[in-house]
């Protein structure tokens, strides 16, 4: 009976490494998974000023004062605790003129994408090395990101009388 059992499990641990080491050759590999390799993963992506995500040519509607007041409400509940809305640093950049500086797809691929926007995104990639901390996700659905990017137009002066 030990006999049999230590049959077994010597079979089952000899099945296993031969499968471990099939998986892993060490060299060149065939990625039949439809992802990138890993080896890529970090390269920075063509800059075409739109960042990753799946927001891309978006276009402006004329200011809505409404929707700046709840993206106002969301920004001080999920991003007032990183960001000001001056120039000032906190803990991430300060965003006054980010709507000057960046598409609008940007900061929406920003808000709801930071993680792979600081991998793959040139200019988040250099936001991440000068400020030395990764975004974190927080939960943003894409009309919460749009209110706050509205808002964001509100304190780079597109919401006042004169625009």
């Amino acid at each position: 009976m030990k006999n049999s059992i230590f049959k077994l499990i010597t079979g089952s641990i000899l099945a296993t490494g031969i499968a471990l080491m099939a998986s892993c050759s060490g060299g060149e590999t065939t990625n039949t998974s439809g992802t990138a390799p890993e080896s890529m993963m970090n390269k920075p992506a063509a800059d075409n000023g739109e960042g990753i995500g799946k927001f891309s040519g978006v276009t402006l509607a004329a200011f809505d004062a409404a929707l700046a007041a709840s993206g106002k409400t969301v920004f001080e509940t999920k991003c007032s605790a990183c960001h000001k809305i001056t120039d000032q640093k906190i803990v991430g950049p300060g965003l006054k003129d980010v709507t000057k500086r960046r598409k609008p797809s940007w900061i929406l691929n920003m808000i709801t994408n930071p993680e792979e926007m600081t991998k793959k995104d040139p200019q988040a990639m250099k936001l991440l090395e000068e400020h030395l901390t990764q975004m974190t996700f927080q939960n943003v659905t894409d009309d919460e990101a749009k209110a706050i990017l509205e808002y964001m137009r509100e304190i780079d002066g597109e919401g006042t009388a004169a625009n």
